[in-house]
C-alpha cells in the first residue's frame, strides 16, 4: 500500500459542488503512481497524517440518526461549540421509529425519549436537513442518502452507523464511527483515522438465475467468516459486480461489514451517474459536468497494488440461508448444516452453542423447515427493487396463514414508489400489509419484535442472538428466497 500523502501541512481539500474533491493537479498519477480508487479517494480528502499514528481526514457527508447522536450534541453544550458546517450533516429518524400509526405520539416512552431529543438537537443547532417522522424525506438513514442525491462518487462519508458502506456502492469511502467520532465530525467536519489495508475482491462471470446480490454478499462472507476482512477496505470487481444494479451494489457494500471490513465500495461507472443524475441534492448545469470529468477518474489504475486480492467464480453461487448466529454461518438453501468434524476445532465450541440457540442439528437440512416471520426491509433490502423483487413472486399467490409478514418500506420515497407501480395491490390481494418506513425488524430497538423461539426468515443483516428480540432466531435471505417462504410457510427454494 502506498501512504502517498504524509504532509503536515497540508490543506483542506479542494471542494466540489457534491463536497467532494478534485483530482490533484495534473491528475491521479502524477508522480505518484498506479493508485487504487481507495487511495484516489483518501489522499485528496487527507487534511494532516502523523507518521505511524492517525490521518486528519475531511468528511464530504455526515449522516446522523438519533441512537449515537444525543451524546455528541451534548458534547458540543458542554464545550459551548457550535456545529461547524450543519449543511453537511444530514439528519433522519429510524431506528425507534415505529411502522404502524407513525401520526401518533410514539408509545415506547424509551423511543419517544430518543426522538424528541433529536428534534431538540437539530432545532439547537439550527441543522437545515432534518427528516422527522412523517417527513417526505424520512427514512432508514442509508437510504435517504443516494435516493435524494446527497450520496455521490468521491466523497468521503461518515455516520455513527456501522452499515455506512452501503454509500461505497457510489466509488465513494464511507464508513461508520463511534458517538465520539460523531461528535468530532459535527465539531470540524474532519475525523481522525488510521488508513487501513486495501483488498480487492472480485467475481468473475455471471450470477446464475435466481441469485441476488444478497446471496452474492452472503456467499462471500461465508467462505471469508466474520472476521475475514478486518482491518481492510474492500473494492468490489469483476463481470457479476459490473453487472448489478445501482441498489443491489448498494446491498452488496451494506455487508462489507458483516466480515469485519472497514468498508467496501465499486467503481463509479455509467450506472452511476445515470441513477444519481437529477436527484435533488446532486450537482446541477456546469458543476454537473465539472462532477462528472472528476467521477470519470475514479477508478483503479492499471498495475496499482492492493494488500490483498481475491477471487470468486459467480456461477458458484446460490440463493442462500444462514443457519446460526452470525452472518459468516451461511449456506446454499439447498445444502445441509454443515458438521462438526467440517468446523475449525478453534470454533467448535461457539458454533455447537450457535446452533443450540437457532434450535438445529448438525448435518441437517434446513429447506422444507417451517418459519413465523418473514421481514423485508431494512437498509440491506429494504429499496424498490427489493420489492419489485418479492410482488413478482407473490403475484397471484396467498401468503401462508402460519406466517406473519412485515414488508417495510426504507423511505417514503419507496413507499409511494410502491403505490404509483401497482405493487401495492399485488401485495394486499396475496395478503400482505404494507407497513409505514423505519428499521423496523432490523433490530430490536422498535416494536417491530420477533417473539423468542420463533424464526423469521429476514432480509436485514445480521442474525445475532437476540438481534430481533430476545429468544427470536433470525435466518438471513434475500428478498426471493423471502417472498418464496412467506408464500409455503417454510424455508423454499424459489427456484423450484
Amino acid at each position: 500500500m502506498n501512504n502517498k500523502n504524509n504532509n503536515t501541512n497540508s490543506p483542506l481539500p479542494l471542494q466540489g459542488v457534491g463536497g467532494q474533491s478534485t483530482p490533484p493537479s495534473g491528475g491521479w498519477g502524477a508522480g505518484w503512481g498506479a493508485s487504487t480508487l481507495f487511495d484516489k479517494i483518501w489522499d485528496a480528502h487527507v487534511v494532516s497524517a502523523v507518521e505511524n499514528g492517525p490521518t486528519q481526514l475531511y468528511i464530504d457527508r455526515h449522516f446522523c440518526h438519533e441512537v449515537t447522536s444525543p451524546q455528541a450534541f451534548n458534547g458540543l453544550r458542554a464545550r459551548g461549540l457550535k456545529v461547524f458546517r450543519p449543511e453537511k450533516t444530514t439528519m433522519t429518524a429510524d431506528h425507534n421509529t415505529p411502522t404502524i400509526d407513525q401520526d401518533q405520539p410514539v408509545k415506547d416512552p424509551i423511543s419517544r425519549h430518543q426522538l424528541d431529543t433529536f428534534a431538540q438537537n437539530a432545532a439547537y443547532f439550527n441543522m437545515p436537513l432534518y427528516y422527522p417522522l412523517g417527513h417526505i424525506k424520512n427514512g432508514v438513514v442509508h437510504i435517504i442518502g443516494p435516493e435524494n442525491g446527497f450520496t455521490q462518487p468521491g466523497m468521503t462519508i461518515v455516520c455513527g452507523d456501522s452499515h455506512t458502506s452501503t454509500h461505497g456502492a457510489f466509488g465513494a469511502i464511507a464508513f461508520g464511527i463511534g458517538t465520539s467520532e460523531v461528535e468530532m465530525v459535527l465539531a470540524t467536519q474532519c475525523v481522525l483515522q488510521t488508513r487501513p489495508k486495501t483488498m480487492r475482491i472480485t467475481f468473475n462471470g455471471k450470477l446464475n438465475e435466481g441469485v441476488s446480490a444478497k446471496d452474492l454478499a452472503l456467499y462471500m462472507i461465508s467462505k471469508l467468516t466474520t472476521g475475514g476482512a478486518t482491518g481492510y477496505f474492500v473494492e468490489y470487481a469483476g463481470e457479476a459486480i459490473r453487472n448489478l444494479s445501482m441498489e443491489e451494489r448498494m446491498t452488496v457494500c451494506n455487508l462489507s461489514i458483516e466480515m469485519g471490513a472497514r468498508g467496501g465500495m465499486i467503481a463509479p461507472d455509467e450506472a452511476t451517474f445515470d441513477y444519481v443524475n437529477g436527484r435533488e441534492f446532486a450537482p446541477k448545469g456546469e458543476e454537473w459536468d465539472k462532477q462528472l470529468t472528476y467521477w470519470k477518474t475514479l477508478k483503479t489504475d492499471e498495475g496499482a497494488s492492493f494488500d490483498k486480492e481475491l477471487v470468486f467464480e459467480s456461477s458458484d453461487i446460490q440463493p442462500m440461508i444462514t443457519y446460526g448466529t452470525n452472518p459468516g454461518m451461511g449456506m446454499g438453501i439447498t445444502e445441509s448444516i454443515p458438521t462438526l468434524d467440517q468446523i475449525d476445532e478453534a470454533g467448535r465450541m461457539s458454533y455447537q452453542k450457535s446452533l443450540e440457540y437457532m434450535g438445529f442439528t448438525a448435518g441437517e437440512k434446513l429447506e422444507g423447515k417451517s418459519i413465523d416471520y418473514v421481514f423485508l426491509g431494512s437498509c440491506t433490502n429494504g429499496r424498490i427493487e427489493d420489492f419489485r423483487v418479492f410482488a413478482n413472486y407473490v403475484k397471484g399467490k396467498k401468503k401462508a396463514d402460519n406466517v406473519i409478514a412485515w414488508l417495510v418500506p426504507g423511505s417514503w420515497m419507496v413507499e409511494k414508489q410502491i403505490r404509483e407501480e401497482g405493487l401495492y395491490d399485488i401485495l394486499t390481494e396475496a395478503g400482505f400489509l404494507l407497513r409505514q418506513p423505519g428499521c423496523s425488524a432490523c433490530l430490536a430497538m422498535n416494536d417491530d419484535k420477533v417473539p423468542a423461539g420463533k424464526y423469521a426468515v429476514s432480509t436485514s443483516n445480521r442474525n445475532f442472538e437476540g438481534r430481533q428480540g430476545p429468544g427470536a432466531r433470525t435466518i438471513l435471505a434475500g428478498p426471493l428466497v423471502a417472498a418464496a417462504a412467506a408464500i409455503s410457510g417454510r424455508i423454499t427454494d424459489p427456484r423450484s
